[in-house]
């Protein structure tokens, strides 16, 4: 009995860890920097490079217009913006769509390798001391690249992240946005200390030089590529106001669908970046690494588990409805919480919009994707290719 009221424990402290105390504990170092360093020296500095916009896109003709206007009417001189498309594999359309546009570079070839083939061959085509990834289907803020290649003037920042922000109706599915304004206050503060840990997809940028091919099998392409940055010992850093936005997927099955991939991503990730759990070579980096991703992958969807099968058995033993026992308390409180998923699950069937509920609703989500995913990975079942969840 003893060895599972320790197992509860420790779970509880892992999954609090893990989802709040890290936030916690971040900001309280934050703060001590605050008041013993002063602000980057390099963050005043006019630079502004020649950068290309690189997409590669499969099959995205319906947000081909929409994507070229917002390209060019970014806040940037337009003599110094390449925009460059790798249409690999794409038969909709997309590459004579993109032909018609004065100024965009198309590089297409009828074969479909997936998303980290398709950058890996358009980086030869990159001459400009910057790049910056988006999305095919991302419209970027007006400001979004002035904003990233001003962090670039610092030569100690290799890769610079925008924000992910995603746009639509109140859903479970868009719970999404909570989560992603919960992730850019850490990604913010995390890049404040030192560095963040991995980019988003949507919209990041590098510099050329340091790009390395990846493996043609890599599922998460922009968290391999940045932290691949990170271990030559560059920071990446961060701009929540260089932001993509796109639409939350159309419901949670199409949400669950791309974090399962997300997370046998990051179980290969893991495996790939060991190296950076080292702290006597990597330091605060792997400190952040480890608190911010891999207790995430790992531990903390397990302790979930164990936590709730340990204080249901201990609270069986001691009573279920034993008020004075904190384990029955604690076994009650998780109950509650799924079924308050369970709850948000039979309401978005219903499209009926109780905002509260989706909360526990996605957070369950996310970890279930996490034993999927691992199962995925194990059985080599997702494929490099991307397929594409539906938007609402």
């Amino acid at each position: 009995m003893q060895v599972l009221k320790i197992a509860i424990w420790v779970s509880f402290f892992i999954v609090f860890y893990a989802y709040f105390g890290y936030g916690i504990l971040l900001f309280m170092l934050v703060s001590i920097k605050r008041i013993f360093f002063k602000k980057n020296k390099f963050a005043e500095l006019e630079y502004e490079p020649e950068v290309t916009l690189f997409v590669a896109a499969y099959n995205e003709k319906d947000y081909i217009d929409e994507k070229i206007r917002n390209s060019f009417s970014l806040d940037y001189p337009e003599h110094k913006v390449r925009h460059v498309w790798i249409t690999d594999g794409s038969d909709d359309g997309t590459p004579e769509l993109l032909r018609k546009y004065e100024g965009v570079e198309v590089y297409h070839q009828a074969l479909r390798q997936g998303k980290i083939a398709a950058i890996n061959r358009g980086m030869q085509f990159i001459k400009t001391p910057i790049v910056i990834f988006s999305d095919g289907n991302t419209t970027l803020g007006k400001e979004s690249i002035r904003r990233i290649i001003r962090l670039f003037s610092d030569p100690g920042v290799g890769c610079v992240s925008g924000e992910k922000r995603v746009a639509g109706k109140k859903s479970a599915a868009s719970t999404e946005g909570i989560y992603w304004k919960y992730e850019s206050t850490l990604k913010k503060w995390d890049a404040e200390f030192y560095s963040v840990v991995g980019a988003a997809g949507e919209l990041f940028a590098l510099r050329t030089e340091l790009f390395r091919p990846v493996e043609a099998d890599t599922l998460l392409d922009d968290f391999i590529i940045s932290l691949r940055i990170a271990e030559q010992g560059y920071r990446i850093q961060y701009d929540p106001e260089a932001y993509a936005v796109e639409k939350p997927s159309a419901n949670v099955g199409e949400e669950l669908k791309r974090k399962i991939r997300i997370s046998a991503g990051g179980i290969q990730s893991l495996i790939r970046l060991k190296e950076l759990m080292n702290p006597f070579r990597f330091g605060i980096l792997s400190f952040q690494y480890i608190s911010h991703r891999v207790l995430r992958w790992t531990l903390a969807p397990l302790g979930l588990l164990i936590m709730l099968l340990c204080s249901g058995f201990v609270a069986a033993v001691n009573g279920m409805f034993n008020f004075y026992s904190i384990y029955s308390w604690l076994f009650w409180g998780q109950a509650v919480f799924y079924l308050a998923a369970a709850l948000g699950w039979v309401l978005e069937q219903r499209n009926i919009s109780i905002k509260f509920l989706y909360i526990p609703y996605y957070f369950f989500i996310m970890n279930l994707a996490v034993y999927l995913g691992f199962a995925k990975y194990l059985n080599k079942q997702q494929s490099v290719n991307w397929e594409r969840a539906k938007r609402g």
